[in-house]
């Protein structure tokens, strides 16, 4: 890195989860963040080094942590102890660096703060659960970034921020659609604080098809067989299950709205962003991150209850589509998310 901080490359580790590959082959948020990050830092000039499974497809340098990615694995691995070997040779390999960029929450914290090399660890999930505060409040010197600046939450004044970069998606990867579509669309997990329930229930009081698009974990499987699985039999609602980033485009793109009714502090919702990458309207409950990434009227309605959702249909077509996309690439192209680390990597890599 030039002495000056300037715009120099940077000679940048990214270190990925193992849970799925980079990119995931269906879901996977931050894999998919860290895919798009890696390659446009690739093709911007810069040094970069890619930590994830060996299932992963990079044009950075691959430093495989496990063969496969650890979910859709043959053999059954312990995670903990594949990320503590994947932190061990990143710790080896770190005077090779700038500055090393963990995307898997605190585990290396101990380390590095041991190390000299510099560090940023983005923060991709929900940050209000009790046994957090007092992990942040030891490792106060760690620098993190957040997704959103809701994100912070509890840890707002104890933890390091060294900022917030919203997640940011290639503005080619998704196809601007004039045209509004006939149905709604639900893509993430099957899981009680993604709410797939209200939006059956949405879609059921509108009269709208809705189209499912979403995994079901093993930590999910009681909840989809107790409450979900029968209410897929109702003629309006047709369940796809997981699907890849062309069939995102492909389902996001001819819907009428995107139903994102959470029931979560939703750290940052990259699925609002694809569909707005569409020009599609999203519908989201007023939680979390969502009234930070949404723009009311522009980008779809945020709401607080299945009436209000409902409501906000009757008018889905006072939406422009064309105005939705514009917002999307005023704010969530991955091209703003590279900018935005590349300060970032350049403030905390900069001789003292």
């Amino acid at each position: 890195m030039p002495a000056n901080g300037g715009g120099g490359a940077v000679r940048i580790a990214q270190v990925a989860p193992l849970h799925e590959s980079v990119p995931p082959r269906t879901y996977g948020g931050t894999e998919r963040i860290v895919h798009y990050l890696t390659e446009a830092l690739v093709k911007q000039g810069h040094e970069v080094t890619l930590y994830a499974s060996g299932d992963s497809r990079t044009s950075a340098r691959l430093h495989p942590g496990v063969r496969e990615s650890l979910r859709v694995s043959t053999t059954r691995r312990d995670p903990l102890a594949w990320h503590v070997l994947q932190l061990a040779l990143v710790a080896q390999e770190a005077a090779d660096y700038d500055l090393v960029h963990f995307h898997t929450d605190f585990l290396h914290f101990p380390l590095w703060r041991r190390m000299s090399v510099p560090q940023l660890t983005t923060l991709h999930g929900r940050l209000n659960l009790p046994d957090l505060l007092p992990l942040f409040e030891e490792f106060s010197d760690i620098h993190v970034a957040s997704i959103s600046d809701n994100q912070r939450g509890a840890l707002r004044d104890v933890a390091r921020w060294a900022g917030t970069v919203y997640n940011g998606i290639p503005a080619g990867s998704y196809t601007f659609r004039h045209e509004q579509g006939r149905y709604l669309a639900f893509l993430g997990r099957i899981s009680p604080e993604k709410g797939p329930e209200a939006a059956i229930d949405i879609a059921i009081r509108a009269g709208i098809p809705l189209k499912m698009a979403a995994k079901v974990d093993p930590v999910d499987r009681d909840y989809f067989e107790a409450r979900v699985r029968d209410r897929l039999t109702h003629p309006l609602i047709e369940y796809v299950g997981e699907i890849d980033e062309q069939g995102k485009n492909e389902l996001l793109g001819g819907a009428l709205a995107l139903l994102f009714p959470i029931d979560w502090p939703e750290p940052f919702g990259l699925a609002m962003v694809e569909a707005m990458a569409c020009g599609t309207p999203v519908i989201a409950y007023r939680q979390g991150a969502v009234p930070e990434v949404m723009s009311e009227g522009v980008s779809g309605f945020v709401v607080a209850s299945v009436d209000e959702a409902v409501s906000a249909l009757d008018r889905i077509d006072r939406i422009d589509r064309s105005a939705c996309r514009a917002y999307f690439e005023q704010r969530f192209t991955v091209d703003h998310m590279v900018r935005g680390y590349l300060d970032l990597y350049r403030q905390l890599a900069a001789p003292a």
